[in-house]
């Protein structure tokens, strides 16, 4: 559970996963500084926020730009104190084949999804490295590890904050630093990102089932604050799609080819006049939720699974040392019985040893 007293800072905080964040780390008292572009949805957030018993602070901000990001840093530590755990979570995103691409729309997904992350970690490092303290957490994807077709800017960036993580993760080994760094790879999810990325398709965009609710992955990331782990996998498909990459990534591009098209379309026509959010927000408070509740899980046994890895273990210890107490007694029985012996053909007995 997170600590009361933490210091938070989400970025993208304004709708979607980012929010669902904010609530999680809302019901642990903590004090969060809100960090997007859109007020509209930063303040429906601060609301949230404070109703369940966090505090909050509004700051917008475009991450693309590290002196934002920087006097963000600076105005929550004025506010709240030292800063305990960032969390790099903002997005832009465009739906599109690579040749229907426009390079300033690759260059703002890059800037966004990527230098946002870099920005973020650098003003994080900055308060967090003298104090040797912090928790810096990076939202990844399934697509850091497996790009797909029509989101080719956005798995690029996801790769590059793997990349960067990496980097930053042996660095502060190298230094000893109790600074942790964990990135926490998603599956699809049910958020606002659908409803106003760019879209240069026929149809509108659609995540790929299976598709989970943010809540089950803000609880992981809110977990990921006080658990040192490398990295989360959040879902089933998640696990699935990271290990079928590594056995056999051929088959999976053939894969991808036949089905990444249409199960990232939904049959509803696009609208050429629908905003969207990749050069200004979209006005208006976007809560946290996308269009396809009703396709979504709000449970996954696999992140269950992951967060009570230790509970599991310690039982499955208790079950064989039980296991092994029941055979040994079972065999010391065993030998304690008188032999038996049997009929020999000529009359006399043959002594056997002791009844299993």
């Amino acid at each position: 559970m997170a600590n009361t007293q933490d210091v938070v800072v989400i970025t993208g905080a304004s709708a979607g996963h980012g929010r669902a964040v904010a609530r999680n780390f809302a019901r642990r008292g903590a004090k969060i500084g809100l960090l997007a572009r859109g007020r509209d949805g930063l303040e429906a957030a601060k609301r949230e926020v404070e109703s369940l018993g966090g505090h909050a602070l509004v700051v917008p901000t475009d991450v693309s730009d590290a002196e934002q990001v920087e006097a963000a840093a600076q105005a929550v530590e004025a506010e709240f104190g030292p800063i305990t755990v960032w969390v790099n979570n903002a997005m832009v995103s465009v739906f599109s084949p690579v040749r229907k691409l426009r390079p300033e729309e690759v260059a703002r997904v890059t800037a966004v999804t990527y230098l946002g992350y870099v920005y973020g970690t650098m003003a994080a490092l900055r308060r967090m490295a003298p104090r040797d303290r912090g928790v810096i957490i990076q939202v990844g994807s399934a697509l850091a590890y497996r790009g797909i077709p029509l989101q080719a800017a956005y798995c690029g960036a996801k790769h590059a904050i793997q990349g960067f993580t990496e980097s930053l993760r042996t660095e502060l080994l190298h230094d000893r630093s109790h600074v942790r760094v964990t990135m926490v790879q998603m599956p699809a999810m049910n958020t606002t990102q659908f409803s106003w990325s760019k879209n240069n398709m026929y149809h509108n965009p659609q995540p790929v089932p299976p598709i989970y609710e943010p809540e089950i992955a803000a609880r992981v990331v809110v977990w990921a604050a006080s658990h040192d782990r490398r990295e989360i996998d959040v879902g089933a498909s998640t696990v699935a799609a990271i290990l079928a990459n590594k056995i056999a990534p051929g088959a999976l591009d053939c894969y991808l080819a036949r089905k990444g098209y249409s199960s990232q379309q939904s049959p509803e026509p696009a609208d050429p006049s629908r905003p969207y959010n990749l050069w200004q927000p979209v006005p208006g408070d976007h809560g946290v939720h996308g269009p396809f509740t009703d396709r979504s899980a709000r449970h996954s046994p696999q992140v269950w699974t992951t967060l009570h890895r230790g509970t599991i273990v310690a039982i499955a210890g208790v079950g064989l040392a039980l296991a092994g107490l029941w055979g040994g007694r079972r065999a010391a029985k065993a030998l304690s019985r008188p032999a038996r012996a049997l009929p020999h053909s000529d009359g006399t007995r043959l002594r056997e040893l002791p009844a299993a």
